[in-house]
């Protein structure tokens, strides 16, 4: 699904795969569960941006989920393929939810929110495995420096049951050849909880937590520059320089 040239049919249909792996997952319920306590504590909708947004489907899930919940978010999204971006407006427009959706390559800084101003919460989830471990150490600094408030990271873990779990999901829900291939790819690809760690350390992301769970993943929190290190899940209020 990294390569520009892929056509769009195949694209579409691993989109969709992914989505219903995503589903499965319970990606969307495990990130509104880390958000929540940063949402709760601002006097005004958390400002989440979703970096590699990919075909939209964790945003609508996202802003469906908050919607019932009643937990105030503003959502938007960057992806480098423009035709995930316009899948992504696709997809939010289905579910009747206004998020901002850019083209935007990740290698460079992270895009600004419409009045020129830095998100709150930084996020990404399934974007980390496609990355090297300088390329990935790129990403997080980036994505520290930017958040206001806190840092969210979702990914595959590499192990052993990571690889089975992928084979069998990628097989018993889905038919997209790409996805099939890129399942174990990605699990391959992926980071150790211990690499991770480091690589947080590195990227300057201090009261960084790593916490694993199904199915194989794993969830990085950070505060962001807003918050004392110790504040990585939500404890007490954002200080009244995080609000704009």
């Amino acid at each position: 699904m990294d390569r520009p040239s892929l056509d769009p049919a195949l694209h579409e249909a691993a989109l969709v795969g992914l989505a219903r792996l995503q589903r499965i997952s319970r990606s969307a319920v495990t990130i509104l569960d880390a958000l929540r306590p940063w949402a709760l504590e601002l006097d005004r909708p958390l400002r989440v941006l979703d970096v590699g947004c990919g075909g939209g489907d964790l945003l609508a899930d996202l802003g469906r989920g908050a919607r019932r919940s009643g937990l105030p978010l503003r959502l938007a999204g960057c992806d480098r393929s423009a035709f995930a971006v316009a899948r992504t407006r696709r997809q939010a427009a289905a579910a009747g939810l206004d998020v901002l959706v850019t083209e935007h390559d990740v290698t460079d800084a992270l895009p600004l929110d419409e009045d020129g101003s830095d998100f709150d919460v930084v996020l990404c989830s399934l974007l980390l495995h496609h990355l090297d471990e300088g390329d990935a150490r790129g990403l997080l600094r980036r994505m520290a420096t930017a958040a206001r408030v806190g840092v969210l990271v979702h990914d595959l873990l590499r192990c052993r049951r990571g690889w089975i779990l992928a084979w069998l999901g990628s097989r018993l829900l889905t038919r997209s050849p790409v996805v099939r291939a890129d399942a174990l790819l990605s699990v391959e690809g992926a980071f150790s909880a211990d690499e991770v760690e480091a690589l947080a350390r590195e990227a300057g992301l201090s009261g960084a937590r790593v916490a694993c769970g199904w199915p194989a993943r794993f969830l990085l929190r950070a505060p962001g520059r807003a918050l004392p290190s110790g504040s990585a899940t939500g404890t007490g209020r954002i200080p009244a320089e995080a609000a704009p």
